[in-house]
């Protein structure tokens, strides 16, 4: 397994960011996947993979340094196309892009032979290569992200929170252990950051960034030789709702069972299903596209009912479905 050590110093210090480097990148491995981990990513591969999967034909030598690039056989990425955030300020995509463009052919080529796993084929050793990966990942945010941006930047921006307020009811461990699959925090110092055989790396002294991202991928970057950032890319808990989801709602609302709608309505049965997992009301506005004032007054009739309570954390109050609320989803699931 791959693990970090870090001392009290680099984890006080930890902090969230938002990147829309990170967003394209996490939406360019799904197009090159092309398998969705729920409802909403299926939809949103279906407005979008045929478009892709026509620009990589007209574009084979793009294709084949991607397949490289995303190291399928080592499950290692090149590490020039994913630079970790900046960690001051808030750039913008075209910004971060320009570090993956400005990569030298010679670091280029030696991070894909590292993600390849071999020598690269004397085809793929061109100069231009951060210039076309750069250029697919432009087209990825241009044609699928950016116009989508400002929701899925309410969705990050309501996950850092939520995790915020896991730090803040029980510590790093807490807010650490299921935020990617295989991360876990082992004491003594040490971060598990996969299950891949990979050296441990000491990151003491270091900044550590957590970049939430609404498709289901991640990542762990670093810049060689003498890093002093390290950025964990995770999932954030809001599933990405793209074109086709029912009156706008995440994925998870899409799947409300039809007897709960008929029961509560559909946009408030939405809300209860979604509160599996504990949710600030601004990333129950961001998932489902309801406003602020609908969702506020589906919330007081659930807790109202008893559906649903509520606690603090930090300076949000998170709502959550209590016992009731769970045998009244399950009772129609069944």
């Amino acid at each position: 397994m791959g693990w970090w050590l870090i001392n009290a110093d680099t984890l006080a210090g930890g902090r969230f960011v938002v990147s829309a480097l990170a967003e394209a990148t996490a939406s360019l491995r799904l197009l090159a996947s092309g398998a969705a981990a729920h409802p909403g990513e299926a939809a949103w591969l279906d407005a979008h993979l045929a478009a892709y999967r026509r620009l990589l034909r007209r574009e084979p030598v793009t294709a084949a340094l991607l397949d490289a690039a995303l190291g399928v056989t080592t499950k290692w990425t090149a590490d020039f196309l994913t630079p970790p955030h900046p960690a001051a300020g808030s750039p913008a995509f075209h910004e971060e892009l320009a570090t993956v463009r400005r990569t030298p052919p010679e670091r280029a080529h030696a991070d894909l032979e590292v993600s390849l796993g071999r020598p690269l084929p004397a085809e793929l050793r061109r100069p231009d290569v951060a210039e076309r990966l750069a250029g697919l990942l432009e087209w990825v945010w241009t044609h699928t992200v950016e116009p989508d941006w400002d929701r899925r930047r309410r969705v990050i921006e309501a996950d850092a929170v939520a995790r915020a307020g896991q730090l803040s009811r029980g510590g790093w461990a807490a807010a650490l252990d299921d935020m990617r699959p295989g991360m876990r925090w082992l004491g003594d110092g040490r971060l598990q950051i996969n299950v891949h055989d990979f050296p441990p790396r000491d990151i003491s002294g270091a900044r550590l960034l957590f970049a939430p991202v609404t498709p289901r991928k991640g990542w762990v970057a670093w810049e060689e030789p003498d890093p002093d950032r390290y950025m964990i890319v995770y999932p954030c808990s809001g599933p990405l709702a793209g074109a086709g989801s029912r009156a706008g709602l995440g994925a998870d609302a899409a799947a409300v069972p039809e007897a709960l709608e008929r029961l509560l309505g559909s946009a408030r049965a939405s809300v209860l299903v979604l509160l599996a997992t504990p949710l600030s009301t601004t990333q129950l506005v961001a998932l489902t596209g309801q406003g602020l004032g609908s969702v506020g007054r589906h919330l007081k009739v659930l807790l109202d009912a008893r559906l649903i309570d509520r606690r603090r954390a930090g300076r949000s109050v998170l709502y959550y479905r209590t016992d009731a609320g769970d045998t009244l989803v399950a009772a129609q699931t069944t």
